[in-house]
């Protein structure tokens, strides 16, 4: 006589059902993430009156070579220990963190092949950023090229946010973040590691980071960004 088959001990029961359903909608949001993230990005001077459905832009900060002079001299007078508040402007931003040659700056163009590459064994590489400022918002942009499986792509991470108050300095603090297509801040813990790999690492030089670390107040007003030191 045969014996009867105890299906419920091959059963998965209800906890495999949803262990399986969640790491189905897990792998759902990583594949989904990844097609997002290396979707082309649209770099332009200025959003367009009607954007194109599904398009991903990129707005541009303004770069102005004839404002150098005016720049370093603010610069200057930071890193040399004026006191006051001193503002820049986007222009003034982007070129005092410019390229110091003209190779190098073509090679770090946003949105272009053969921006800097990463060196050997380095997956992620952050090109120069690009700051813009609208509206009391600052907007920093920058080239990340990923590196795997014998090639690199070069995507943009582009962050909106303000500076706040974070421990004894100031600290860009992005309300979103975007890498390439992916809006990252819907995913969890991803802002917070995209801002310490990236973010974090834009800045700058260390007579920068050195003016940077007196600062006694950083705001934001209209299109300009306003340093008071000590």
């Amino acid at each position: 006589m045969s014996k009867k088959v105890d299906w419920s001990r091959h059963d998965p029961g209800w906890g495999g059902v949803i262990l399986g359903a969640a790491l189905s909608v897990a792998l759902g949001v990583i594949v989904g993430a990844a097609v997002l993230v290396f979707k082309p990005v649209v770099v332009v001077k200025e959003r367009p009156k009607e954007p194109a459905a599904g398009v991903t832009y990129f707005i541009e900060g303004a770069r102005d070579s004839s404002k150098a002079k005016q720049a370093a001299a603010k610069w200057k007078a930071l890193a040399q220990g004026a006191s006051g508040t001193f503002s820049f402007t986007e222009v003034e931003l982007n070129t005092l963190i410019a390229p110091a040659t003209p190779a190098a700056a073509a090679k770090a163009k946003l949105g272009e092949k053969g921006a800097p590459l990463p060196a050997a064994g380095e997956l992620l590489k952050a090109g120069t950023p690009n700051f813009r400022i609208r509206d009391g918002v600052v907007q920093i942009g920058f080239p990340v090229t990923v590196s795997a499986l014998g090639a690199d792509v070069t995507v943009i991470v582009q962050a909106q946010g303000v500076f706040a108050k974070q421990g004894d300095g100031f600290a860009f603090e992005p309300d979103t973040l975007t890498v390439g297509s992916c809006p990252v801040q819907r995913l969890p813990y991803a802002p917070t590691y995209a801002r310490n790999k990236f973010l974090a690492a834009q800045t700058g030089a260390e007579d920068m980071a050195a003016v940077w670390s007196k600062v006694v107040s950083v705001a934001v007003e209209g299109n300009t960004l306003n340093l008071t030191m000590p």
